[in-house]
């Protein structure tokens, strides 16, 4: 954990406290609407679709599809130095929303926009623990 040291960690909100609790424990939940079932990410008190306030918190499978992506070749202050190059991606999940995540566990130059991701996670301090993607072995 020591490797995440004067990095940006995330503050989570009453809003987003179930989403931080549950990547705690190593599982991925997003928000969907109780009333027409739409998925969504990032957190509100209402659904997008349908404007209900009827949102709950459910696991989702994990899986995704790298929709865009760029390679970072330079660390944006210290303690990202170690870091470089590494992948900043936008990752559309199996269930429909689209979160910006990093893909990991494989060179840059191998990630491609169509490539089948899972969920994977890292724990940058003992109450945060960042969700990443990684390639599915094929």
């Amino acid at each position: 954990m020591t490797l995440h040291i004067g990095k940006n960690i995330p503050t989570p909100t009453a809003g987003t406290q179930t989403y931080w609790d549950a990547c705690h424990n190593h599982q991925l939940k997003i928000q969907r609407c109780s009333d027409c079932q739409h998925y969504q990410f990032y957190p509100r008190i209402i659904c997008t679709q349908c404007m209900s306030e009827r949102v709950e918190w459910v696991e989702v499978s994990g899986r995704a599809t790298a929709v865009s992506y760029t390679v970072v070749a330079r660390a944006v202050s210290k303690a990202y130095e170690m870091d470089v190059p590494y992948v900043v991606a936008l990752v559309a999940l199996d269930e429909g929303p689209t979160m910006m995540t990093n893909i990991i566990d494989c060179a840059p130059e191998q990630v491609h926009i169509g490539m089948v991701l899972e969920v994977c996670f890292e724990d940058w301090t003992d109450e945060i623990t960042i969700p990443k993607f990684r390639p599915i072995a094929t």
